[in-house]
Order: C-alpha cells, then sequence, then structure tokens
C-alpha cells in the first residue's frame, strides 16, 4: 500500500536500471500551472509532480523503452505509485504518444487493473483497449472540478488524461487536493463537515433511454451491456437491474422505473473518505461542480441539472451556503493545467480533483482522451455500516 510520508522533495530522478531503459527527472512549472500543496499535506509537497525523460533535447523516446521503464519502476514497489499517493497529480511530458492506442499501452504499463464503468453519465465511446472521450460536453461548458464518480459506488482509483489537440485559448484541466479542501473545510465550516459526516450524501440521478444533453450517455450505455435487440421490455428491465445490483448498496441503492422507460436510481453515499496508507480524510466529491452547474445560465447546463440531484443522506437540502464555500475554497486551492499536444496527467482520483475549462475556437480544437482504472478502495471515515464501499461485483 502506498505510502507519503518518507518521500524526499523534488527535484529528483527516477533511475532505471537498465541501460535501454529511460529516466524521468522532475522539472519546474509556471506558478500558474503548479503550486506547493498546503496542509495536511507533507511540506514542500508540489502539484502536478511534473516528470520529463532525462536529457530530453529535443530527439524523440522510445515507446517501447518507456512502457517498459514504468513497469520497472512499478516492479520496485511501485514507485510511481508512491509518488501519486503523495502529489496526487502526475504530468509526463515529451513521451512518444500520439495516438489512443499509444496512450493505452502507456496507461496499462502501471499495472493497474481496467475500470470497468457502470452507471455512467456521459458518453465513452472506446477509442482503444480502456481509452475513450474524456468528456464531448460543448466547448462553452464549464465542468468544475470533482473527482471521478462521486455520485456512483462504483468510482476509479487512478485517472490518465492524455492531450491529441489542445486549443490556443481556454481548454485547462484543474488540478486541487480532495485532502486539502478536507482541511479547509473542516476550519471554515466545521459544522458542515461535521453534518456531512454524520448523514452522507443522497445521490438521486435520472437515466432515459435517449441521451439527455449533449454528450451525455443514455440507460443502455449506463446499464445496458448485456442487453441484445431481441430483448422484450421485461428482459430489457431484469437485465439492467442486474447490472445495478452488481455496484449497488444493498438497502441503500434504490431505484424507481418511469412512465417513459426511464430510471431514476438513488444511493446513500459517503461524501468523506479516508486515503488508503495514510487515513487521511478526503472530501471524495462533485459537490462544488454541483453548485457551479445550478449557477449556469446555458440551456445544456440546464439540461444537466435535471440529470443528478444531491442531498444529504436523510433527503434534506444542502445549504447553498455550503455549497458556495466548497467552491471559493477550491478556486483558492486549484491551479489550471495548460495543455501542450502529447501531455499525459495522471491523478489519483481518492485525493485529486480534476474539472474542464471553457475554450475559444472549435469544438474539435481539443481533443482530450481518458483511461481509467482501479486500486484499492478508500476507507470509510465512520465506522457506520452505510459509510462502507466495496468494488462492484464480478459480471
Amino acid at each position: 500500500m502506498a505510502t507519503v510520508q518518507s518521500l524526499p522533495a523534488q527535484p529528483f530522478k527516477l533511475d532505471a536500471p537498465a541501460s535501454n531503459l529511460v529516466a524521468f527527472e522532475s522539472f519546474d512549472l509556471p506558478s500558474s500551472n503548479q503550486k506547493i500543496l498546503g496542509p495536511p499535506h507533507p511540506t514542500d509537497t508540489v502539484t502536478p509532480l511534473a516528470l520529463k525523460p532525462l536529457g530530453d533535447n529535443g530527439a524523440e523516446v522510445d515507446l517501447d523503452n518507456v512502457i517498459n521503464t514504468v513497469k520497472s519502476l512499478q516492479g520496485q514497489g511501485g514507485i510511481l505509485s508512491q509518488r501519486l499517493a503523495r502529489h496526487g497529480t502526475l504530468l509526463f511530458r515529451g513521451l512518444p504518444i500520439h495516438n489512443a492506442e499509444d496512450f493505452s499501452k502507456f496507461a496499462h504499463a502501471f499495472g493497474w487493473t481496467p475500470h470497468e464503468i457502470i452507471g455512467i453519465v456521459v458518453n465513452r465511446p472506446v477509442l482503444a483497449p480502456n481509452v475513450a472521450p474524456a468528456n464531448e460536453a460543448p466547448k462553452e461548458v464549464l465542468i468544475y472540478n470533482h473527482n471521478e464518480s462521486p455520485q456512483v459506488p462504483h468510482a476509479p482509483e487512478y485517472i490518465f488524461f492524455y492531450a491529441h489537440r489542445v486549443p490556443e485559448s481556454g481548454g485547462e484541466t484543474p488540478i486541487s487536493s480532495s485532502l486539502e479542501l478536507f482541511h479547509r473545510a473542516q476550519q471554515e465550516i466545521p459544522e458542515f463537515i461535521d453534518e456531512l459526516a454524520e448523514k452522507g450524501i443522497l445521490s438521486r440521478v435520472l437515466y432515459k433511454p435517449e441521451t439527455q444533453y449533449t454528450g451525455g450517455s443514455t440507460l443502455k450505455q449506463a446499464f445496458g451491456k448485456e442487453i441484445q435487440d431481441g430483448d422484450d421490455e421485461a428482459t430489457r428491465r431484469a437485465k439492467i437491474e442486474a447490472q445495478i445490483a452488481r455496484y449497488g448498496r444493498g438497502k441503500y441503492t434504490k431505484w424507481e422505473w418511469q412512465d417513459d422507460g426511464g430510471i431514476v436510481l438513488t444511493h446513500k453515499l459517503p461524501a468523506i473518505r479516508t486515503q488508503p496508507g495514510t487515513n487521511l480524510p478526503t472530501l471524495f466529491t462533485g459537490l462544488a461542480a454541483y453548485y457551479k452547474r445550478f449557477l449556469a445560465s446555458e440551456s445544456d447546463a440546464a439540461a444537466r441539472k435535471n440529470v443528478t440531484e444531491q442531498l444529504f443522506g436523510d433527503g434534506t437540502p444542502i445549504p447553498g451556503k455550503y455549497l458556495a464555500h466548497l467552491a471559493k475554497i477550491t478556486d483558492e486551492i486549484r491551479v489550471l493545467h495548460k495543455w501542450q499536444r502529447g501531455d499525459v496527467l495522471v491523478y489519483d482520483n481518492i485525493i485529486s480533483q480534476h474539472g474542464r475549462q471553457p475554450w475559444q475556437g472549435e469544438q474539435e480544437d481539443r481533443v482530450i482522451m481518458a483511461s481509467l482504472f482501479d486500486g484499492v478502495v478508500p476507507g470509510a471515515f465512520i465506522p457506520e455500516e452505510w459509510a462502507q464501499v466495496v468494488p462492484a461485483l464480478e459480471g
């Protein structure tokens, strides 16, 4: 299990034991793109930790050598996993990654288990093994900082993003610490954290047979992987309910079929988790993004408002002042990653939040691909039964 206390601060070099492998060195980014994390992170911890091939003089390194280097470093006690557990996000720059296939090979080299997406709320067509578009929402839509899949029980631990095409203006990917967010919120709005810990979150998601907004998923995409074209309605519903049961939470998961063939799925979930290896509390949530979505006036954002509802676990509304305060803290602790073509960002989804800024130009000016992987399920902040979350059942 990864630890964070014993790792030295940067600068540093990751040496490969064989001559044909690649050594990575850390490098500094502009202050607008990199920051020193606040408590409870160890002193002088930066995010993202930026890495590039040592001695990079513009000549392209060999992708197979890069892949073998990653495998070697992970084979030495999970060196890259340890770095990620400390910094929350890693940036790899200067690698020979040019397409979805290259990206897939690099991501799989870390040795983690590909994440099976169940209950997806956005459309992610497969581009290569375990690779899909990051998000295809219109370029005007702000996707504010959040942990991946906080509204469902089955969330990935590791997220890779690869910049295949980048816009001239905008389109940055935010980075912020869920550990720092919890620490600040506990100091500044302790009554909210206490209530959140006691009650958890009631997450209601509406799935419909048709796409509800641009880039959104259908009910079949979310839960219909076993559905065949000739299935009747009763069979389709049974197969969807079987998928829900695979990642549901027993009595803490409920669903209700709608007259139009859609379904409302409700989970009671913990918004406060703990990082494996440190037991530090992390605010694993999309509540600030949920709040920002309700402030938006665009018609597409308005459609998104009807898809997900976030309440306290007892069904009472969460006061807007607390959501606004989470957004205020997030604005103060986040950085915006300005992409260069070929960049790869790796997030520890338990402790690091991401998002997407709007951009100028055309929709196709920004092409970011994503690859999701499972790791260790984060721990529960409180001992109550409802606060325990386990991986999805084998299907």
